[in-house]
């Protein structure tokens, strides 16, 4: 065993490196796991083998100690091993995974409130090294703290490259990798050292990946390997980046478009994930048209597909399944031929406020201007061109500023099931957040209580300003508005200086 680290901070990588096997099928021939005990937990880890002879075991201490560990495996020369590590305080930025907090909404490891604001960028990690290192320069200064991202290559639209790496070693056709057939049964270490690399650039910058296990849009076979490769798949996936700490498990993109898997095969594909998962990272599922049933026990939150202007559903489904609801799309700020893809950004940020405000998380983020060389943000990445972006880091600014405890939606002011309301969230006596979207109302009337005072803002969310009203205000009282579409109004009660 070559030398492996003494100390690790909580909620980063601990990893044994080791040395053996190579010969015959390391990947199906050789088992590998590590038992981690701190006093009396102890938490199993598969290992994983990375080729040329060297097998690897990835953890993410949670406390920290003394952690001891010892191996087991099917090769003589690797199994019986053992040693410890030392676990210390996490610091600078470093929050541990992101988890569920009072139900609908999510924080990470040490109490740190997370507010989703995400973008998709489906094949990014599939582009080569020069267009992947521009796409990480773009996030770097966007306000996007997730990503959705696939293992896998995708043809569709606008994205029928070749990819540089396969996950599986390609059996040439003709002296042509792109003719040859994937074997399945033996994993590409490259591609994936490269996947790792770009998850840990993310983690680096803040940012979780939200990993698509599984999607349709193929023309190499990923989609449609038979059960025992998927299922061989998932492990040795998830072997592999369970100890990242900003990792999510989306199932599958449009899993019902995968006319191939079955309900039964899916709720499989949950049960390896949470099997093999040790540190029980986030996962979800996201549909085209029919829901996967999200009230099921291992479906953490819902990732929902919505492309529609009228967001009342989000409510609705939130109250259904009583989970955290992201809608992570809902059309995209493009001018592409698909319906899906030509949304002025005004309505793409206006759909965002209508979703916070009606309880979800805005995580639907995604671009498709017509580009000549096809570099679309949605499925390359690249440089990202409209006028979403900065609405949204605004967006995530006043979300960052409500209430630490999380906001709810509210049934606020005289006008309660009328037609044309605002959309309200907020802490009932503390916090209000009214969002009238395409509507330009010239004034308000509120009825607030009368025990207290409150500070009145008025958020004019596409020229991103912010203006006070004169005084403070408390019972009925009227407020004049800009006479404008997308305007919010901001009520936080006053505090005794």
């Amino acid at each position: 065993m070559a030398a492996n680290q003494t100390q690790v901070q909580r909620w980063d990588i601990f990893e044994l490196r080791l040395n053996g096997p190579e010969t015959g099928n390391p990947f199906l021939e050789v088992s590998l796991k590590a038992l981690f005990q701190f006093k009396n937990r102890t938490i199993e880890c598969s290992g994983f083998y990375d080729g040329d002879g060297v097998y690897r075991i990835r953890f993410m201490p949670d406390t920290p100690g003394t952690w001891r560990y010892r191996i087991e495996s099917s090769a003589g020369e690797l199994a019986g091993r053992e040693g410890e590590f030392q676990c210390v305080e996490a610091s600078g930025s470093n929050h541990g995974p992101v988890g569920i907090r009072n139900r609908y909404h999510f924080a990470y490891a040490d109490g740190t409130a997370f507010h989703p604001i995400g973008t998709t960028c489906y094949a990014w990690v599939h582009q080569g090294e020069e267009l992947e290192k521009n796409t990480l320069a773009t996030l770097r200064t966007a306000p996007f703290n997730k990503i959705r991202m696939c293992v896998f290559p995708k043809h569709y639209a606008f994205n029928e490259n070749e990819p540089p790496r396969h996950i599986f070693e390609v059996v040439s056709s003709a002296g042509s990798d792109s003719s040859g057939k994937l074997d399945t049964t033996r994993f590409n270490p490259d591609y994936f050292r490269h996947l790792e690399k770009r998850i840990g650039q993310l983690r680096d910058l803040g940012i979780e990946a939200d990993i698509v296990l599984f999607h349709a849009y193929d023309r190499w076979g990923y989609a449609d390997m038979g059960a025992e490769a998927d299922d061989r798949y998932l492990r040795y996936t998830v072997a592999r980046l369970a100890a990242f700490r900003n990792v999510w498990w989306s199932l599958a993109n449009e899993y019902d478009l995968m006319k191939s898997k079955s309900m039964s095969d899916w709720d499989r594909f949950f049960r390896i994930v949470r099997e093999e998962d040790p540190h029980g990272h986030l996962r979800s599922i996201h549909n085209c048209r029919g829901f996967y049933d999200h009230g099921k026990p291992w479906i953490t939150h819902q990732s929902i597909q919505y492309n529609s202007s009228d967001m009342r559903k989000v409510a609705e489904w939130r109250e259904q399944y009583q989970k955290p609801l992201l809608i992570d799309e809902c059309g995209y700020e493009g001018n592409i031929h698909l319906g899906w893809g030509n949304l002025p950004a005004r309505e793409l940020v206006c759909r965002c406020w209508e979703i916070l405000t009606r309880g979800g998380y805005p995580t639907c983020h995604g671009e498709t201007y017509v580009h000549p060389q096809d570099i679309l943000w949605w499925s390359k990445g690249g440089a990202l061109h409209g006028e979403s972006p900065e609405r949204l880091e605004f967006l995530r600014q006043i979300l960052d500023e409500a209430p630490s405890d999380e906001l709810e939606p509210v049934d606020f002011g005289h006008d309660v099931g009328c037609v044309g309301k605002p959309v309200s969230s907020g802490k009932p006596g503390e916090y209000y957040l009214l969002y009238f979207g395409i509507r330009q109302p010239a004034f308000r009337r509120l009825d607030l209580p009368e025990d207290h005072r409150f500070i009145i803002d008025v958020i004019d969310t596409w020229e991103m300003n912010v203006q006070r009203a004169c005084g403070s205000f408390s019972g009925k009282c009227q407020i004049e508005l800009p006479g404008k579409p997308y305007v919010a109004l901001r009520i936080v009660r006053q505090t005794d200086t």
